[in-house]
């Protein structure tokens, strides 16, 4: 499709929802609350990411799906700006994200005032839900999941292994 018209911020808006997470192609980069600004100045569109972490290997592949994304909407004039600061936290991603993780049966970050356990980088003293049986008797199996932003769990009432999208 080729544009017919400029485009406005709230049609960049709409098209960067449909850009997936690489890495957990469930969210969309909005859900995860990476896309920090879309600005349009004359005919050029600017569009401002944050990563996850500052090594995010996802992130090339992200800046080419939004570009891939809005060249397919006939939209040429881009430029994708990285953004380090102020660093991404996982208090950033939407409700709607979060759902979406459990949904897919990965643990979303957990908000320790919520439960009333101590939120901890680390995992310790942290509960950290089964996103299949929702049982909160879960331990740590390892710091390192799937994707350097996620901890392996277990669950010790389903026996089930999952990841946990670490807080950030």
């Amino acid at each position: 499709m080729v544009a017919t018209q400029a485009p406005t911020e709230e049609l960049i808006w709409q098209l960067l929802e449909e850009v997936s997470d690489p890495e957990v192609p469930v969210l969309s980069i909005l859900d995860l609350g990476i896309v920090r600004a879309v600005r349009l100045e004359d005919e050029m569109v600017h569009v401002t990411i944050t990563p996850t972490y500052s090594g995010c290997p996802a992130m090339n592949t992200i800046a080419t799906d939004i570009r891939l994304r809005l060249l397919a909407e006939g939209i040429t004039q881009l430029t994708i700006h990285n953004q380090l600061s102020p660093a991404w936290t996982t208090d950033w991603m939407t409700p709607a994200g979060r759902a979406k993780l459990e949904e897919y049966g990965i643990a979303p970050p957990v908000d320790g005032t919520a439960t009333g356990h101590l939120l901890n980088l680390f995992g310790q003293d942290t509960a950290v839900r089964c996103p299949l049986c929702k049982s909160e008797h879960t331990h740590l199996v390892s710091q390192f999941g799937s994707t350097a932003c996620k901890a392996s769990y277990q669950c010790d009432d389903c026996q089930e292994p999952f990841d946990y999208f670490k807080c950030h």
